[in-house]
């Protein structure tokens, strides 16, 4: 007996930010897997490129963006491009984004405008670009990665915390607006993940306690949030799954 292999998505076109590494990398990953075409952005076009090849090998058709997301008219210009080169645009995953954890006294505040930019007004222009679109056509998912710092502030991680609650509100409140007009919005909200996002921080000592903590824990892997991604946009029309939160067994808090 033959087996069949499912592919919910197949036929929908799927854009993903922040695709040059991690949860971004691999939820492109998984949503050609799963049968959609992709278009993955990201700044480093290098990282895309790879991806892209590994993508193809898949059998998926690929748009590959060079995309800022701190910059309005390139988000808007990349919903347009993945419309007219992939056909459509069904599924938005906005996961480009900064962790630059650190306190408030001592700040060095370009971390903060670079968090504010990318994770909130990047993540805004990216859906904004978008829903239009999807509320036209009556359909489409936006899901919008998060984190459990969206729910939980800590010392040493206020802004980092600000932009990630300024994302879950947004997210609900855009839900209220197109959820009875066939769009879904989804939040994914991962706690702490084997991820380069703590590499870039500005702050030693910041830096120090967020890789002790993650070593204190069998950290999740992109994999883990690709998964559920693909979970959300992959119900029937009539199931949102409107919030994902997902942490390591042996994450506390």
């Amino acid at each position: 007996m033959s087996s069949t292999v499912v592919r919910p998505l197949e036929g929908r076109v799927a854009l993903v930010t922040g695709a040059s590494s991690g949860i971004g990398e691999a939820t492109a990953l998984a949503l050609a897997e799963a049968g959609a075409a992709v278009a993955i952005g990201a700044r480093r076009t290098d990282r895309l490129a790879d991806l892209a090849q590994r993508l193809e090998g898949q059998g998926a058709r690929v748009l590959v963006l060079d995309l800022d997301v701190t910059d309005e008219q390139a988000c808007t210009d990349a919903v347009a491009r993945t419309r007219a080169e992939l056909g459509g645009l069904d599924v938005l995953v906005n996961d480009a984004g900064v962790m630059l954890l650190g306190t408030v006294v001592g700040a060095d505040t370009e971390d903060w405008r670079r968090m504010l930019h990318t994770n909130v007004l990047g993540l805004m222009y990216m859906t904004h670009a978008a829903v239009e679109g999807m509320v036209e056509q009556g359909s489409g998912d936006v899901v919008n990665v998060s984190s459990v710092a969206g729910r939980q502030a800590r010392k040493g991680a206020g802004v980092y915390n600000a932009s990630k609650w300024a994302v879950n509100a947004f997210s609900e409140s855009l839900r209220q607006e197109v959820t009875t007009r066939g769009v879904r919005i989804g939040l994914v909200e991962p706690g702490a993940v084997a991820t380069e996002l703590t590499d870039h921080i500005t702050q030693p000592e910041a830096k120090a306690a967020s890789k002790k903590m993650a070593a204190e824990m069998t950290p999740l892997q992109a994999d883990d949030i690709a998964r559920a991604v693909v979970y959300m946009v992959s119900q029937p029309r009539h199931v949102a799954v409107n919030e994902i939160l997902v942490r390591p067994t042996d994450q506390e808090r």
